[in-house]
């Protein structure tokens, strides 16, 4: 039988709708809504998309998202002044500066995303949040990995005592991921580009996250039968050759193809369907579930400062 779909997108519009009080209780008390500053340095495609969905949310639920363009010409200090005056500004809850930034100032990123107030850094990337998430009292916890989580838990997979296995070493997604399980009791291990024999320590999972950026690098051998596999993988295939190899001759994604000229495939091969007791879909399994805990992070912060939380 083949794997169950897990639908994020309808776990995400769940949060979403959960949100709506909190977002409308919170605008009623301060007499203004929860305020989330984006700043997007450039034109990058991809970021352009990324934000547009971000602020797509927000205005449905009631969120004012202020997306503050600057140039891709722009200085690092530039931005590290952009992320001050946002820090100090009491009209601001939530900071989100898109990443990634331009070729030109990417070495500063760790300066930029440790200069926003971790009160306000809802992508908890701030070495604050980060060190908090360790010690297991993190509020505001990186949105992709905090997704995940909510999901495994609407969805009723057992954490505790479960074998976990996380392919990607990533701060976005694969350490924290791995904190958040282990949080929750389950025995977890982190595979990476020097871990040998991958294959088979996946194969001994419960529950698999794919987190390593290589389109359908985990196969039916990576995964044990009934295993829940949860895909975060983006990747852009632009060979129609290879579409065909994935998904077959006459799947769907190969009209998608020839309409867009590429298709968006994840970290896991199709077939992986075959095996697994449960499984993500890329795209409508973690992509929406990100959006949504942004959204959460963001209601979380503005409650807090309005409570003189830190």
């Amino acid at each position: 039988m083949p794997a169950r779909v897990i639908d994020g997108a309808a776990i995400a519009r769940g949060i979403t709708e959960e949100l709506r009080v909190r977002v409308a209780r919170f605008a009623a008390a301060a007499g203004r809504p929860p305020t989330l500053g984006i700043v997007l340095v450039g034109e990058q495609p991809s970021s352009l998309i990324y934000v547009r969905n971000k602020n797509r949310t927000a205005d449905a639920l009631g969120i004012k998202a202020e997306v503050i363009r600057v140039p891709a010409s722009s200085s690092i200090d530039e931005v590290l002044g952009l992320v001050d005056r946002l820090n100090q500004s009491s009209a601001h809850d939530a900071i989100l500066v898109q990443a990634p930034l331009p070729d030109t100032i990417a070495a500063g990123t760790e300066r930029v995303f440790e200069r926003i107030d971790p009160a306000k850094d809802v992508d908890g990337f701030h070495p604050v949040n980060v060190g908090r998430l360790v010690q297991n009292r993190a509020t505001l916890v990186p949105c992709t990995p905090a997704g995940i989580i909510e999901m495994l838990e609407r969805e009723g997979v057992r954490m505790r005592g479960a074998r976990a296995v996380v392919i990607g070493r990533s701060g976005i997604v694969g350490k924290p991921i791995a904190l958040l399980l282990l949080h929750r009791d389950a025995t977890v291990t982190i595979c990476h580009s020097k871990t040998p024999d991958v294959p088979r320590i996946a194969a001994s999972a419960d529950i698999l996250v794919a987190a390593i950026g290589r389109a359908a690098f985990v196969t039916p051998d990576f995964v044990k039968p009934g295993a829940v596999v949860v895909d975060v993988g983006i990747n852009r295939v632009t060979d129609a050759g290879a579409v065909g190899r994935l998904f077959g001759a006459q799947s769907p994604r190969l009209e998608e193809f020839g309409r867009r000229g590429a298709v968006i495939v994840g970290d896991v091969h199709p077939d992986v369907a075959d095996v697994a007791g449960a499984m993500t879909p890329v795209p409508g399994g973690v992509g929406p579930l990100t959006i949504a805990m942004l959204m959460k992070n963001t209601v979380t912060a503005a409650e807090r400062r309005w409570r003189g939380g830190t």
